[in-house]
């Protein structure tokens, strides 16, 4: 039977094989009839149907992610691949290429900064993908063609249109963006908050479906045509019945819900909270996926309906669920109020309706079916204390996945507030940040900490003491006195060995002053504490690497030159020049450098890469000087100067040239003309700087992280959003592999530059899930100023 018939769907079967919430389905091509499944148990799974009875096998298990499996789809087959690929998607930021009969991907394709959550085929082997990361990219074969960029939060739906060239991508900035060639044409406003799923109906049209739990057609010249209303809760995917234009839904309200003619025709309760995927067979079955692993099947064919047997099973199952009312699913509920069982003797008005009565004080919900004429229990409403466990990070809040979302009622009259909470989080850092940001009295932490722990049985930090200094030149960091050096603890310099030129050496920490942490203090809360001044960011100016010793850089020069060939030998002139040119810039002498001075550095510089770095550590203490600035980064220079310093970024190369390119560019940002080239630059500069981020040089870490704060301080006063976009993807990360706390801590700096009163930062870092990345850092207990920087920078997220 078609969907056109207008039967009835019922249970065909359920099918038990994931370990954990099923998050994506899709029409197999092969064998006929099949489908794709894959989960939060990090498998795909092949699907065929079971020629004896009206089942599926599970026909091979498909694994290559090294973390939860978000979204799958088919690809058309080719000469090369007569029965299509199947292209997986998942949180480890890969796509994983299989084909239909191996259970190791064929390739992975990398190039996504975070979750991939959307993949959509086109013909020719196109492949569209959305991210969490807030681009979509275009891949053709195993190669990324385009990124398209212009969402300001996650990607969650992406489409690839009949028409050639023309893709729609859906977003949890609330719209929908139609794009030609990798070009925006079209914004589609409208939704109320995160857009979740896509579906196509013919070339002009579309469907949309959304956490504001409606359903929107739109035409591609940007008319929205209908909405439709019928879900009580966030909708998570939509799929079109073949050749028609009827259509399923499926969300966290617990439901599946089949529309006809515009009207929500057939509500199916399921006994799991959240209905995550659903694709329509081409035989008009519909299979929907959900958080509780089983996938289920449902036909309006009488033939391939599941037994009696199995039916009242699924039935028993539905009506042993548990509902909690906090979730809305069932409107408001005041048990008090509730009529008996004698209710459901009268039948209802409409397919889906919901019923709630009261049993021996217990409460019980029950659903409408017309075709059976009779009402289905759908499971017993329990009170809860707020918390919505819901079993696997899926509560949305703000386009994010959460373990929980509270609802926190302050005072019996005010509004409720969410309070969006993850396991992993301190409870009390997210009490103190969800007072702050609801702007709630601060005599409400212990109660709202404790209230935490209550429902997620979680543990507390324990109380660390707060210390304030100047992040970058007071106390904290070292003594003056001591040269003022790039990393924490004394090191060797890496290149030139103990006790010669020596990049920094650090004092001990100051006394700790302040009382009881505002953060993680178990006692009272001190006001005086939570005063505390945010000295951190943003930041105004570059910060530059200044320690000098002329006298070793200049001995190790004259060393190496005798070592030179002798097309690179410097005279003794050439010698004297360059010592000139330091005292000029190292403020001992009150001279300008001389163009004759330049362009003995060049030549310098131009040494052979294994005895460059003396002329590259003068190059880096040079550019500083405002007549070296402009003569390096101007028009005419800075073409060669640039190649120069990215040559040396190359991570095959020695780590002191890295070191020293890195701190040379750093030390580019003091001027007017280096800022200027360095933001012309910015694309070239940074993707070639983050290479160097494979090594476990801290130096190296310190070193492009303060470029990366650099950049966060000129983006901070133009506002380029692709330039933040890339700022923020590069400090995510670069803070996935470096361990020192210094590089820490200035990659924080920037963090909180480029997202200080700029809220389209702020969300394009919550869509990276940069939140998560840093929490870590709020308890670190020495240097107390990463601790510091990063609730600053937690709190504006």
């Amino acid at each position: 039977a078609m969907a056109g018939e207008g039967g009835a769907f019922r249970l065909r079967c359920s099918l038990l094989g994931h370990g954990q919430d099923v998050r994506g389905l899709t029409c197999g091509l092969f064998p006929e009839g099949g489908f794709v499944s894959v989960s939060r148990d990090r498998t795909a799974r092949l699907w065929a149907p079971d020629g004896l009875n009206r089942g599926f096998t599970e026909m091979h298990c498909m694994s290559g992610h090294s973390n939860f499996v978000s979204c799958v789809c088919v690809i058309p087959p080719s000469d090369l691949y007569p029965r299509g690929l199947i292209a997986t998607g998942g949180n480890d930021h890969n796509i994983c290429i299989f084909t239909a009969d191996n259970s190791a991907p064929l390739y992975v394709l990398k190039g996504h900064k975070n979750t991939v959550c959307s993949l959509s085929s086109g013909k020719f082997g196109t492949l569209l993908s959305g991210s969490w990361d807030t681009t979509a990219k275009v891949w053709l074969n195993d190669r990324c063609m385009m990124t398209l960029q212009g969402h300001t939060a996650a990607i969650w739906a992406v489409k690839i249109l009949p028409e050639q060239g023309l893709m729609l991508t859906g977003s949890a900035d609330k719209t929908i963006k139609l794009w030609k060639a990798g070009r925006c044409e079209r914004t589609f406003t409208g939704h109320e908050d995160c857009v979740r799923g896509l579906a196509i109906l013919s070339e002009m049209e579309f469907l949309s479906c959304a956490n504001d739990a409606s359903v929107r057609r739109w035409h591609i010249s940007g008319e929205c045509l209908q909405v439709y209303y019928g879900h009580t809760n966030y909708i998570y995917s939509i799929s079109v019945f073949p050749r028609c234009r009827d259509f399923v839904t499926t969300g966290e309200d617990r439901s599946l819900r089949i529309w006809r003619h515009g009207e929500c025709a057939q509500t199916i309760r399921l006994p799991a909270q959240s209905v995550w995927c659903c694709c329509v067979l081409d035989n008009g079955d519909i299979v929907v996926g959900a958080s509780d692993g089983i996938i289920r099947v449902f036909t309006e064919s009488l033939e391939r309906t599941a037994s009696a047997e199995e039916i009242q099973a699924f039935e028993n199952e539905l009506s042993q669920a548990s509902i909690d009312p906090k979730t809305g699913d069932l409107g408001d509920i005041n048990a008090d109020d509730l009529p008996g069982r004698e209710h459901l003797k009268d039948p209802g008005t409409r397919d889906g309706q919901t019923r709630l009565i009261k049993d021996n004080g217990k409460v019980e919900a029950y659903q409408w079916s017309v075709s059976e004429g009779r009402w289905i229990k759908i499971g017993d409403v329990v009170g809860s204390s707020g918390a919505t466990q819901q079993t696997s990070g899926k509560v949305l809040f703000e386009g994010k996945e959460y373990d929980y979302v509270f609802t926190i009622d302050v005072n019996e009259s005010g509004p409720s507030y969410k309070l969006p909470y993850n396991i992993t989080d301190d409870p009390w850092l997210t009490a103190y940040n969800f007072l702050q940001k609801n702007d709630l009295n601060p005599m409400f932490l212990d109660q709202v900490a404790k209230f935490i722990m209550d429902n997620t049985k979680g543990q507390t930090l324990l109380s660390t003491s707060s210390q304030f200094s100047d992040p970058f030149t007071g106390a904290g960091r070292y003594v003056p006195g001591s040269s003022s050096g790039s990393s924490a603890i004394p090191v060797t310099d890496p290149f030139t060995g103990a006790g010669r030129y020596v990049p920094g050496s650090a004092s001990n920490a100051v006394a700790p002053v302040g009382g009881g942490d505002p953060f993680t203090g178990m006692g009272a809360y001190q006001s005086a504490a939570a005063k505390a001044e945010n000295i951190y960011f943003p930041k105004k100016d570059a910060v530059t690497f200044d320690q000098a010793n002329p006298t070793q850089i200049l001995g190790k020069l004259k060393e190496l030159n005798g070592t030179a060939a002798e097309e690179h030998k410097l005279t003794e002139d050439d010698l004297i020049t360059l010592e000139k040119l330091l005292s000029a810039t190292c403020n001992t002498s009150a001279e300008t450098p001389t163009a004759q001075q330049l362009q003995t550095l060049w030549r310098a510089v131009n040494w052979p890469e294994d005895i460059v770095f003396p002329a590259l550590d003068i190059l880096r203490l040079s550019v500083r000087h405002p007549t070296v600035n402009e003569n390096f980064c101007s028009e005419k220079k800075h073409v060669q100067f640039i190649i120069l310093l990215l040559k040396f970024l190359n991570p095959k190369g020695k780590q002191a040239n890295q070191l020293l390119a890195l701190r040379a560019l750093c030390n580019c940002f003091v001027s007017h003309p280096g800022q200027k080239l360095m933001m012309e630059q910015r694309d070239e500069i940074m993707t070639q700087a983050i290479e160097t981020k494979s090594g476990s040089n801290k130096n190296i870490h310190i070193a492009l992280a303060t470029l990366t704060l650099n950049y966060a301080v000129c983006l901070h006063k133009v506002n380029n959003v692709e330039g933040k976009a890339q700022c923020l993807s590069v400090i995510s990360t670069v803070m996935e592999v470096v361990q020192d706390l210094e590089a820490i801590f200035r990659l924080l700096v920037a963090l909180g530059t480029l997202i200080s009163d700029d809220t389209n930062a702020v969300q394009l870092a919550k869509s990276l899930g940069v939140d998560s990345q840093i929490k870590k850092y709020a308890s670190v207990a020495e240097p107390a100023k990463v601790k510091e920087c990063c609730r600053f920078v937690l709190n504006l997220l």
